[in-house]
């Protein structure tokens, strides 16, 4: 039955969520951390900025923060090169051939431009990962770990994910019911 279950082109999000909360727990119990990726991206800036440029990191708190006494491959980073894998494997385990680069809804309010669907999306993105880094973490440790543990940040964040979401999807979209 598990099996027959990775093989589905579309996975119950009842099941995808019981077990992104027992990996949340895995995480925590094992690595003494939330669950988390945003982190990591910081690491990897700040280990960049550190080879290219030693005065502009020595000069920023905030990266050396990041960068001391931690690498920047750690379990975060094996976790984002993990969440590339298994994308990747539960496209081919599906069987599915579609490949698609512009959605239908997209196609129908903006057109088919992929170029436009990739900038929007890397903006909406950036203004995502902005906010919630702003607030001291990332989007699936805000949304995901924050609210676990019932923290007030991670449902401020929720709640201000959907506040702002949902009329701006109306919006793109132009549906007004």
């Amino acid at each position: 039955m598990f099996n027959k279950n990775l093989l589905q082109r579309l996975w119950s999000p009842y099941v995808v969520g019981l077990c992104l909360g027992v990996l949340s727990w895995i995480t925590f119990g094992l690595m003494g951390h939330m669950l988390g990726t945003s982190t990591t991206f910081v690491r990897i800036a700040a280990a960049f900025w550190s080879i290219f440029s030693p005065s502009h990191f020595a000069n920023s708190i905030y990266y050396r923060r990041h960068l001391a006494n931690n690498s920047w491959i750690n379990w975060q980073f094996a976790l984002i090169i993990g969440l590339f894998i298994g994308s990747y494997l539960a496209k081919k385990l599906s069987g599915s051939k579609e490949v698609v680069y512009v959605p239908k809804l997209w196609k129908k309010a903006f057109g088919s431009s992929f170029a436009l669907r990739a900038i929007a999306a890397f903006i909406g993105g950036v203004f995502v990962m902005f906010g919630a880094r702003f607030a001291g973490g990332c989007a699936s440790g805000h949304g995901l770990s924050g609210s676990m543990q019932l923290a007030l940040s991670g449902w401020l964040f929720m709640m201000g994910l959907f506040i702002v979401g949902i009329p701006t999807a109306l919006l793109l979209y132009k549906r007004s019911n």
